[in-house]
C-alpha cells in the first residue's frame, strides 16, 4: 500500500491572520515614537553643537567678523600656547590631589556615619548638605570666607592666636591651590560619602559573619570581602571624580580667577580665556575638541579596566 501525503504549503504563501501584518508594522513604529523625543533632545543639544564646535575647530573664526578655513592650523599651535600647556600640567596636578584627598576624608567620614552609634544619621544629612549647594555659589561663600578684612578664616585664626595679622589665602600660588581644593573637599565629600555607604549596606552581613566564624581579622574581611564588593562603586566615583576635576571651571573663576600670574588655570578655564580674552572662537573649539578626545580616551580606559576585573 501506498501512502499519499498532503503538499504542505509553502511558507511564503501561508497568509497570517488578519491584522498581523498591521500589528508588526505598528510595533517599531511605536517604539520609534517613544525613543523619538530623547534622540531629539541628544541631536540639539549634543550632536549639532558637537558639529559646530569642529567646524570652528578648522577656521580662523573671530568673535566679531566672518569664519575662513584655515585646515588644522588651531590644532598645530596647541603645542605652542604656554597658556594650555601649563593649564595641562596644573590640571593634572589639582586632579590628582583632589582624587586622594576626597577619598581619604570619604573613607574616614563613612567610618564614622556607617555605624549605628548615636547621631550617625545626623551626621550623614550634615555630609551631604554642602553637595546641594551648587558650585558657583559654594566658591562665592568661600571667597568671602577667604577675604582678609570680612573673611571668617582670619578672625577665627587670629582670636585663637595662631596668626598676628590676616592672611591671604588667595594672595599667592600654594595657598590658593589649597585653599580651592579645601572648599571642593567640603563641596563634594558628601556625595562620594553617600555612595560609599549605599556600597557598604549592599554587602552581605552573612560573609562578615561567615569570616569571623573562620577567624578571618578585619584586614583580611576588608581585603576578601569589602573591597570587592565595593569595586564597582570605587571605579564610578574614580571616574567622576576625575571626570569633574578635569572639568573644574567655576571654583577658578571665582575663587582665584586663574591666578595670582596663572598658576591656578584650569583646561576649561584656559578655554574660557581664549574664547572671551583672546577673542579666538576657532582655536578655543580646538582646545575643546582635544579635551573631549582625552576625555572619552580616559573614560574608555577606566571602563575597559573595570570590565576587565569583573570578568
Amino acid at each position: 500500500m501506498t501512502r499519499t501525503l498532503a503538499p504542505v504549503a509553502d511558507p511564503a504563501s501561508r497568509r497570517l491572520p488578519r491584522g498581523t501584518k498591521a500589528g508588526l508594522t505598528r510595533r517599531p513604529l511605536t517604539g520609534m515614537l517613544f525613543v523619538a523625543p530623547t534622540a531629539l533632545i541628544v541631536l540639539v543639544l549634543f550632536l549639532i553643537p558637537l558639529g559646530i564646535l569642529i567646524f570652528m575647530s578648522f577656521t580662523d573664526y573671530p568673535l566679531l567678523g566672518s569664519p575662513k578655513l584655515n585646515g588644522i592650523d588651531n590644532y598645530l599651535m596647541i603645542p605652542k600656547n604656554d597658556l594650555f600647556l601649563g593649564a595641562i600640567k596644573f590640571t593634572l596636578v589639582y586632579t590628582a590631589v583632589t582624587t586622594v584627598v576626597i577619598f581619604l576624608v570619604s573613607f574616614v567620614l563613612v567610618g564614622i556615619s556607617n555605624s549605628t552609634r548615636r547621631f550617625s544619621k545626623f551626621y550623614r544629612t550634615a555630609y551631604f548638605l554642602p553637595y546641594v549647594v551648587g558650585t558657583a555659589a559654594a566658591s562665592l561663600m568661600w571667597f568671602i570666607n577667604f577675604d582678609q578684612v570680612v573673611g571668617i578664616y582670619n578672625e577665627i585664626l587670629m582670636n585663637l592666636g595662631l596668626i598676628k595679622e590676616p592672611f591671604a589665602f588667595l594672595g599667592s600660588a600654594t595657598p590658593a591651590f589649597w585653599s580651592v581644593i579645601v572648599m571642593v573637599v567640603w563641596k563634594f565629600v558628601g556625595f562620594q560619602v553617600l555612595i560609599l555607604l549605599v556600597g557598604l549596606q549592599s554587602v552581605p552581613h552573612e560573609l562578615y559573619e561567615a569570616a569571623q566564624i573562620d577567624g578571618a581579622s578585619r584586614v583580611q574581611q576588608m581585603r576578601f570581602i569589602t573591597v570587592p564588593f565595593l569595586t564597582p562603586t570605587l571605579a564610578l566615583l574614580l571616574i567622576l571624580s576625575v571626570t569633574g576635576s578635569l572639568l573644574a571651571f567655576d571654583q577658578f573663576l571665582i575663587l582665584t580667577k586663574g591666578g595670582p600670574d596663572n598658576s591656578t588655570i584650569s583646561l576649561v578655564y584656559a578655554i574660557y580665556n581664549t574664547a572671551f580674552q583672546s577673542f579666538d572662537l576657532g582655536r578655543a573649539a580646538a582646545l575643546a575638541i582635544v579635551l573631549l578626545a582625552a576625555l572619552i580616551l580616559l573614560n574608555g580606559v577606566q571602563l575597559r579596566l573595570l570590565r576587565r576585573r569583573d570578568a
